[in-house]
């Protein structure tokens, strides 16, 4: 059975370096060709010909066009709008590193070593040193690489909890996040002015703070704030960075504080309320193997069972991220393929007019062989005529296409489409592939006008 399998993939492997070679050559036979003739090409004897052709079949040219542009003009918009779809993926994740895990601390629902359902569990600094050996099983496993805890000031899961933040007469609430210094590469941020928060602002318990642009559009107004002081539900802290962030504006009314500065200031004790990490480039099964190490470490420390689903809430971008890629990934697959068979077909259409076309001509081309035609002649002519109703109609397939993505992004503004638009490396790749797609729908007929026998040609006529 596994021979017979082999077989037919071998069998496969050839079937498909036969057609590649076999379009290889055929376009290097048609590049011969054109390369030969290319003066005649451009000639406007020839051109008057092919403007001739066109207005003896005024109406057989503008279906065969007609295919043709609507094959690009869907190609284009299905790729720009799976560009869209790929866009809004990445904003959704923007907010967030996409390797990145999130364990919080929550209740558990299954008694467990003596201990009662519903009882709150709280993680502490211990935790967070513990976790930092967590890694795949393995010379060279992944592990985690940025490690940070959260000690929620006003309690909660998705964040610190908004605060009361004074500066002056200027006073509003945001959201205040005490960490450690590897947050910054949780949350997909950038500093723009100043630094994040160090090791020494965790070790010192420092008053430091760092603010997002929101925070300091408020409550500075164009003032420098870095060395500044602010009031955070009393307790003053010095501004030593500026952050902007990749999502939306929520995101930068955001202030990060040192957790240890924080569980001393706001009678916090150890307590962490959240562990976060990424894992560098780690797949989503080596994500699980190092999230169900931590889970079993906070287990066995806090007495819960690790298979309890309400103990820990777990939010894995990691496995979310590489879920959404592959659904994603589909859908481009699907309209790429779409899109390629709808081009295909009016290719195809454009071959059977010009098979058509040599058809009816075959006395004409039967005197211009008479006459001292030879066949590569008859082929450039042929073939010209088909790149030239293909390129035209490609490119006003290709120009609609961009104007209804154009169109799309102003009136489709929602998360999962996001700027939906074709690279212009896209768009000359198609456009290319198109003048070769033309070439071979006119390469065959024509290599059959070729072979036109002009003495049968003028008998049969």
């Amino acid at each position: 059975m596994t021979a017979v399998v082999l077989g037919l993939e071998l069998l496969g492997v050839l079937v498909a370096l036969a057609a590649v070679a076999l379009f290889i050559i055929t376009v290097l036979r048609i590049t011969g060709v054109l390369v030969v003739q290319w003066r005649d090409l451009l000639s406007a004897d020839r051109w008057g010909e092919v403007f001739d052709t066109i207005k003896r079949n005024k109406l057989r040219t503008a279906l065969t066009m007609i295919s043709v542009a609507w094959g690009i003009f869907v190609l284009v918009f299905l790729l720009g709008l799976g560009k869209g779809l790929d866009n809004g993926l990445r904003h959704t994740f923007a907010r967030d590193a996409t390797n990145g895990i999130w364990v919080s601390a929550a209740k558990t629902s299954i008694a467990h070593d003596g201990y009662d359902v519903g009882r709150k569990l709280m993680f502490d600094n211990r935790d967070y040193e513990r976790a930092k050996s967590a890694r795949v099983p393995g010379p060279g496993g992944a592990g985690i690489d940025h490690l940070s805890g959260q000690f929620f000031i006003k309690g909660g899961q998705f964040g610190g909890g908004e605060m009361l933040t004074k500066r002056g007469k200027k006073a509003n609430a945001f959201q205040i996040n005490a960490v450690h210094p590897d947050a910054i590469y949780l949350a997909a941020q950038s500093i723009e002015s100043g630094r994040f928060l160090d090791p020494l602002d965790i070790e010192q318990r420092r008053k430091s703070a760092v603010i997002g642009r929101g925070v300091r559009d408020y409550l500075f107004e164009g003032e420098p704030p870095i060395g500044q002081w602010i009031d955070l539900a009393g307790v003053q802290f010095q501004v030593v960075g500026v952050f902007s962030g990749q999502g939306d504006a929520q995101q930068e009314r955001q202030i990060y504080i040192p957790v240890s500065t924080a569980q001393l200031a706001f009678n916090g004790a150890d307590h962490l309320g959240q562990l976060e990490f990424t894992i560098g480039d780690a797949n989503a099964a080596q994500a699980k193997v190092i999230t169900d190490q931590v889970v079993a470490q906070l287990a066995e420390r806090h007495h819960f069972d690790p298979k309890d689903p309400q103990a820990v809430h777990v939010h894995n971008n990691v496995e979310q991220f590489e879920r959404f890629s592959k659904i994603f990934w589909m859908i481009s697959t699907f309209v790429i393929v779409i899109g390629l068979g709808t081009l295909l077909a009016g290719v195809v259409g454009v071959s059977n007019i010009m098979m058509i076309a040599v058809k009816e001509r075959t006395k004409e081309i039967g005197v211009r062989k008479a006459l001292g035609a030879t066949p590569t002649s008859i082929v450039a002519m042929i073939i010209q005529e088909a790149v030239f109703l293909t390129g035209v109609a490609g490119l006003l397939g290709l120009a609609g296409g961009v104007a209804l993505l154009g169109v799309t992004a102003k009136v489709v503004v929602n998360d999962f489409v996001r700027n939906p638009a074709i690279d212009l490396k896209v768009g000359i790749l198609a456009t290319l592939g198109l003048v070769i797609a033309g070439a071979l729908a006119g390469y065959f007929p024509a290599r059959a006008a070729a072979r036109v026998n002009p003495v049968h040609a003028l008998r049969d006529q």
